[in-house]
């Protein structure tokens, strides 16, 4: 097996344990129950990876004289040697096949006489282990720990916040040579390719994402790649990003043209879109909302005429994944303190003609905000 290792300082990390056992206790949880993926790593400095067998950390609350067990089989034991075990306080517990581990991890919380009552179990951990957890522990509610690791994890520390920085440069780079890939006559997917390898090129780990929308698949959001030929005079979205070897990722969205827009009406509704994200990232501040930011980047979009092709968020937190807490969206009031990092990409997307986003990755500060992403935000037109 391979693990993806966040390569925190052991001191990090302890404190990282014990603010998570806090605030399971604060919570009236009694034990996290973290499977591997993103919260493992965040936690240990190793994300592992979910297989048919069950690894899991198990993280006593606060108040508990149980010390954390990571709990893997045998035959992935090596997959974890770069967890700190004994600087962070954590046993590791192995089992073999033929031996039960959703049993081993039920007798675990059950130490000393403890009667748990409540775990937190990871967000993404698969059926395949929460359902056997739930029938070795009948008597404990499951609920989500994301309830517990969200509040940790939205608010980054400078460890984290120069790891993002350093991923927004290095994507900056990949969009900086996009003149060299974007070329009338070649499709979406040969453009693709070359991006994924430039991602690589330019300090990432992967290439987790790429986005090529040209013409009219710039109105689908989510578009991929397809065998699309690229025209003078498409406008083409290019939403990339991935890990750098730490762990922490980019996304940057930029909006290109090869040549002159070939629809007459780009140029002035691309402007109303630059002035969205920009007054999105200028309400960026301690004390305001997600859902204020959301509003500063649909009020000019709606008043142009724009507004029901605006069809997502404002923006997403990153870190770890590429999407977490905190969800920059109408009805969400969570209030912004310095350390958080998300995103800010309002797009407009006109079906079967064409589409545009500009998205940067920005950090509260104690002042205001910081971008992260510092290539033009203009339409980028392309000599072809």
């Amino acid at each position: 097996m391979s693990t993806g290792a966040t390569k925190q300082d052991p001191t990090v990390l302890s404190a990282r344990l014990q603010r998570a056992a806090e605030t399971a206790a604060g919570a009236n949880i009694d034990a996290l129950l973290i499977s591997p993926g993103s919260d493992l790593g965040y936690l240990v400095g190793v994300d592992g990876e979910s297989f048919e067998r069950l690894s899991c950390l198990v993280l006593p609350a606060a108040g508990s004289e149980a010390s954390p067990v990571l709990v893997v089989p045998k035959l992935e034991e090596l997959g974890y040697a770069e967890v700190p075990a004994q600087q962070l306080g954590v046993e590791i517990a192995t089992w073999v096949d033929g031996q039960d581990p959703h049993g081993m991890v039920a007798d675990l919380l059950r130490r000393d006489g403890a009667e748990p009552t409540r775990v937190g179990v990871a967000d993404a951990m698969p059926a395949l282990h929460t359902l056997p957890l739930r029938a070795a522990l009948p008597e404990a509610e499951q609920v989500l720990a994301g309830s517990v690791l969200r509040e940790l994890r939205m608010r980054k520390d400078a460890a984290e916040i120069r790891a993002l920085r350093e991923a927004g440069a290095a994507i900056d780079r990949v969009h900086a040579r996009m003149g060299e890939f974007l070329r009338v006559g070649r499709t979406e997917a040969e453009v693709g390719a070359d991006i994924s390898e430039a991602i690589v090129q330019e300090g990432h780990s992967a290439a987790e994402f790429v986005i090529v929308g040209s013409g009219p698949n710039g109105a689908s959001p989510h578009h991929a790649l397809s065998d699309r030929v690229i025209r003078e005079g498409d406008v083409v979205v290019v939403d990339i990003g991935g890990p750098l070897p730490g762990g922490y990722n980019s996304d940057c969205t930029r909006t290109y043209s090869l040549g002159e827009p070939r629809d007459s009406d780009v140029r002035e509704t691309y402007e109303v879109l630059r002035s969205a994200q920009r007054a999105a990232v200028e309400t960026v501040r301690p004390g305001a909302t997600a859902a204020q930011v959301d509003a500063a980047a649909r009020q000019p979009i709606t008043e142009a005429g724009f507004g029901e092709y605006f069809v997502h968020r404002t923006g997403h937190g990153i870190g770890l994944d590429v999407h977490e807490e905190p969800y920059i969206m109408g009805g969400n009031d969570i209030v912004l303190e310095p350390g958080m990092a998300f995103s800010i990409e309002p797009g407009i997307y006109q079906q079967g003609h064409w589409g545009a986003r500009i998205e940067d990755i920005v950090v509260v500060t104690e002042q205001g905000v910081e971008s992260l992403n510092n290539q033009p935000h203009e339409l980028v037109v392309l000599p072809t």
